[in-house]
């Protein structure tokens, strides 16, 4: 090849490299030049109009030489102004590739480690998702009933979100039948005329927040303040006052879990809270430094305890540790996640901790193939597919970790991170730095420590989970027998050491076959003769596998997500895939049947809850039974088959099965005809909580409506 070939083959390459990675680096947007350093902002809610005017006075310093600060605000809100500390109106405007970013153009360029003051003067209409952005989600709204201002709203000026942290105070005009809660120190508030006789008198709350932190979020409303204390902590309970009876309950939890985790992590330097009833149709919950939000839907104790324990679990990590930037989002988010599991099990034993871990892989198989981790800033925030990544498989992955160095060195880790890093931010690399060093010391005399770098790598960089098959075969021996067989699995960079058990007539026999490629071999000696099917690969669950029980639940859960939407015939195409998988589960037909009478397709609805009753379900979906025959008797009295209908309600009680109050919806409806439009309680998921899909007032982006569901989503 000449030399002009090669230079022109050169080009070529690196013009197509450019083109692939493109679109990556236009998801990772480089640092900031300037950051928010403090903010003083004044801002008014009108709820008749259902509107946000503000005026932000921001410190900004700079961290590279530029004449352009560029800021993250809501495209919704209009900027009508930008003025200097000298009080000179500056050129402004919105990037045309994003309308989330706004660009201020300063007369000239400011010096590195320079401080500029802008005051922004801005308004708009904060009333649903449209142009939210978080997409779909309504992350902001303002209605008559009340608003809320979820700092990813982006409803101020913001800089390098979620990174940053600062100082602000926020003032935040409001009518007066409107209480107020949010980040920082809240004062008493103070009574202002409103503009004219139609808006009444106002409120003028004031939040200080003088430690720097990703403040920000509020909610406003019919709310009533209830302060608890719990173990020395302070809690205040903000809810309506219908919704006020558990705010003890919600103290002694967010006590327990902060205890929990400062004993675990190292203790907070202030260890106060707030919790908020967040109104339905937004994130089911949400957290702010010192602020717990949890929506209307999921507002009850009994339900929400493991919920209460991730927020306040992010108070550590995504408050007090924040992730560096959009790609490092793992060490936060995914580790709140996983102090779920870590709760759990220390408050009721190791058995909940697996239940979680459980509900953890059922989450990450949902879009696993989404994203590797490490690239979590391609994907939309609180999107199924960042909660099934980042949070659920990010949580998996910190349970293999711990299963790699052990409890003692991956607890040790954890202290030792949140203490190096508190009140700063930190890569993914600083952890996998910090983790091999854990895992160096912790080694035991001549054992190898376990290999992470690979081990991270792996996880963290690609996408893809290993499904396990084994192929082996027994051999008698003079001290007992031999099992000699191959592990295989379909991922050619995978390696990993992975636990077998071996089930006997006698005692089970345990090893530890290091699994590399597609294809490893393995012998096990043992004294008592293997039984059939004997041998399993992984019993414990520390590795993130698929697994035809699993990959359909993934399915199932994908289904219940599409059916909360209100897109039935999606969620009817991902109940007929986990069926393809696991044929003739009851869950998948019963959701099914819920999809297809929803649509009122009475006749597809029935074949389906009649499918589920065909099948003997597991433990966890006994509850389809009763509710199969409740749904079948609503379907003949919408047909107007009363004598069927009651046949069937009268089954449902039959099984004594009161999940999800079904005994007394059954009671109900034997007593008066069920009709189109009635408002009634309907089935839960999983045994656990609400139903997939209440039509009568369907939740916006979430999960439903009644109780806490089986929680593989957190978001």
């Amino acid at each position: 090849m000449t030399r002009s070939n090669k230079l022109n083959s050169a080009i070529i390459l690196t013009s197509l490299l450019s083109l692939t990675c493109a679109p990556l680096r236009a998801q990772s947007p480089p640092p900031p030049a300037f950051l928010a350093d403090h903010y003083d902002i004044a801002a008014t809610l009108d709820p008749i109009t259902q509107t946000l005017s503000a005026v932000a006075k921001v410190d900004f310093k700079a961290r590279d030489v530029s004449s352009a600060v560029r800021v993250e605000l809501h495209p919704n809100l209009n900027v009508t102004d930008v003025k200097s500390a000298a009080g000179k109106t500056l050129g402004f405007e919105r990037d045309s590739q994003n309308s989330l970013n706004l660009i201020v153009n300063l007369p000239s360029p400011v010096a590195t480690g320079a401080k500029v003051t802008l005051t922004f003067t801005y308004a708009g209409p904060l009333a649903n998702e449209e142009n939210s952005p978080v997409p779909g989600v309504r992350a902001a709204a303002i209605t008559r009933d009340g608003a809320y201002l979820l700092l990813p709203a982006r409803w101020f000026p913001l800089t390098n979100y979620p990174s940053n942290r600062y100082t602000a105070t926020f003032r935040l005009n409001v009518p007066d039948a409107f209480a107020v809660a949010g980040t920082g120190k809240a004062g008493a508030p103070t009574p202002t005329p409103g503009k004219n006789t139609v808006e009444g008198n106002r409120l003028v709350y004031t939040f200080q927040c003088d430690s720097p932190a990703p403040s920000g979020t509020f909610v406003a409303g019919n709310l009533q303040l209830n302060p608890k204390q719990a173990e020395g902590i302070n809690v205040n309970v903000y809810a309506p006052r219908e919704a006020s009876g558990d705010a003890q309950k919600f103290a002694d939890d967010v006590a327990r879990s902060t205890v929990a985790f400062s004993d675990m992590f190292g203790p907070l330097p202030r260890p106060e809270f707030t919790v908020a009833q967040l109104p339905d149709g937004t994130l089911r919950d949400f957290a702010g430094p010192g602020l717990l939000l949890l929506s209307k839907r999921i507002w009850d104790p009994r339900g929400s305890d493991r919920t209460l324990a991730r927020l306040v679990a992010s108070q550590w990590w995504g408050n007090a540790v924040l992730p560096a930037s959009r790609g490092d989002v793992w060490i936060s988010d995914g580790l709140a996640r996983y102090s779920e599991a870590l709760y759990a099990e220390q408050n009721a034993g190791k058995e909940a901790g697996l239940k979680a871990v459980d509900e953890f892989a059922v989450g990450a198989l949902m879009y696993e193939e989404a994203a590797p981790i490490a690239q979590a800033a391609r994907l939309a925030p609180y999107s199924p597919d960042y909660r099934s990544v980042v949070m659920n498989k990010g949580a998996m992955i910190f349970h293999m970790v711990r299963a790699q160095m052990g409890d003692v060195a991956f607890k040790s880790l954890l202290h030792d991170f949140y203490n190096k890093y508190a009140e700063g931010s930190a890569t993914i690399e600083n952890f996998e730095a910090l983790a091999e060093q854990h895992a160096q010391a912790s080694a035991k005399a001549g054992q190898p420590p376990p290999e992470l770098r690979g081990f991270f790598a792996q996880w963290l960089n690609s996408t893809g989970v290993p499904d396990f098959t084994i192929e082996y075969v027994i051999y008698r021996t003079h001290k007992g027998f031999r099992a000699v067989g191959k592990i295989k699995q379909p991922l050619d960079t995978f390696h990993m050491p992975v636990d077998l058990r071996i089930d006997t007539e006698g005692n089970p026999e345990n090893k530890t076959i290091d699994v590399v490629g597609t294809e490893s071999e393995f012998t096990v000696e043992t004294f008592g003769r293997p039984k059939p099917g004997g041998i399993k690969i992984d019993p414990n669950n520390l590795v993130l596998k698929g697994s035809s029980t699993l990959r359909a639940r993934a399915a199932i859960a994908r289904g219940e997500e599409l059916a909360e939407q209100g897109r039935y015939y999606d969620a009817i195409g991902q109940y007929q895939r986990a069926l393809s998988i696991q044929p003739n589960r009851p869950l998948a037909n019963f959701r099914m049947g819920e999809a297809f009478f929803y649509q009122k397709n009475y006749q597809a609805a029935a074949n389906a809850f009649r499918d589920s009753l065909q099948t003997v379900p597991e433990a966890s979906e006994k509850w389809t039974e009763v509710w199969s025959h409740l749904y079948l008797g609503k379907i003949f009295d919408l047909l107007g088959q009363r004598a069927r209908a009651v046949n069937e309600y009268s089954k449902a009680k039959q099984t004594n099965d009161d999940t999800g109050g079904a005994q007394q919806v059954a009671e109900q409806l034997l007593k008066k005809p069920y009709t189109e439009g009635a408002i009634s309680a309907s089935a839960p998921a999983n045994g656990a909580g609400p139903a997939a899909a209440n039509p009568q007032n369907p939740p916006a982006n979430d999960r439903p409506v009644l109780k806490k569901r089986t929680d593989t989503s957190p978001n």
